[in-house]
């Protein structure tokens, strides 16, 4: 590897985490790999589920710890049921406390390092890139997923799920000021949602010079069912050792006692229950 190749050297690497439902727990390998191996982003965009993920990286959640946290939530942690009219069934309320609880009323421009989660303008179809204001909200647009979670107001603009127009965050990371960036693509098929340009556009950012792609193979696994968290982060751990594979381990990962055990109120994978079962259905 020549020097000026190192990733470990640069000081505005970014990453870009698409969105992908459920399957963003493979974000969470991702994390603990780029730790093992020294590279240390500072720049990050994400979208939908990569938002979330992105956003307790930057408020300091060790990725091993985001693991635990990860395996052991629900979509009652994101959501909560409304029966009020409206353009969808839950509201992210959830999310909203959640976000509260662990890192107070954070604004996205005094968090440690620049951020941002990309939603779409529900009305333009345009991407927006939510790089100050209340972290909480920026994470609710990012995710509200059109007739499942409500959509979010900001800025006089209706906001839904960044996957519709950007799914795959590149963009964003580079206009945050990354000179490169690691773009981890969970679920290509949500690419080329907002049309033929918009899936012209990811492929020709995935293969700009300074993109590193990391791909996890996640075939046949559900964006909406919780089956199988500690396997998506497990095969999010092997793409990333792949596509990474030119740089030593230089932090060990830590040894677990015992395998973490997801909910329970989320069903087996034969019988999911509740928002699961209705969300696979769709």
């Amino acid at each position: 590897m020549d020097a000026w190749d190192d990733l470990r050297t640069s000081k505005k690497l970014g990453l870009a985490l698409g969105g992908g439902g459920v399957l963003g727990a493979a974000h969470v390998g991702v994390l603990q790999v780029l730790k093992e191996r020294g590279l240390r982003p500072t720049v990050i965009a994400g979208t939908s589920a990569g938002s979330v993920i992105g956003a307790a990286h930057v408020i300091g959640i060790d990725p091993y710890d985001l693991e635990e946290r990860v395996c052991r939530s629900s979509w009652g942690t994101f959501g909560s049921f409304t029966a009020k009219p409206g353009l969808g069934l839950m509201t992210a309320d959830a999310l909203r406390e959640t976000v509260r609880r662990v890192a107070g009323e954070i604004r996205i421009e005094d968090m440690p390092m620049r951020f941002a989660a990309v939603a779409a303008d529900a009305d333009a179809h345009e991407a927006v890139v939510l790089d100050h204001g209340p972290l909480q909200e920026a994470l609710a647009a990012s995710i509200a997923v059109p007739g499942v979670f409500r959509p979010v107001h900001i800025d006089g603009r209706t906001l839904i799920d960044g996957g519709v127009v950007q799914n795959l965050p590149i963009e964003a990371a580079f206009g945050l000021g990354a000179d490169h960036v690691i773009a981890v693509r969970l679920a290509p098929e949500w690419d080329g949602v907002g049309g033929v340009d918009t899936s012209l556009q990811v492929h020709e950012w995935v293969i700009h010079p300074d993109v590193t792609l990391i791909r996890p193979i996640l075939e046949h696994r559900s964006q909406w069912l919780p089956r199988d968290l500690p396997g998506l982060i497990a095969l999010g751990r092997e793409a990333a050792e792949r596509a990474l594979a030119d740089y030593p381990v230089v932090n060990e990962p830590p040894l677990r006692d015992e395998p973490i055990m997801p909910p329970e109120d989320e069903g087996t994978p034969g019988q999911p229950r509740g928002i699961a079962r209705f969300l696979h259905r769709h």
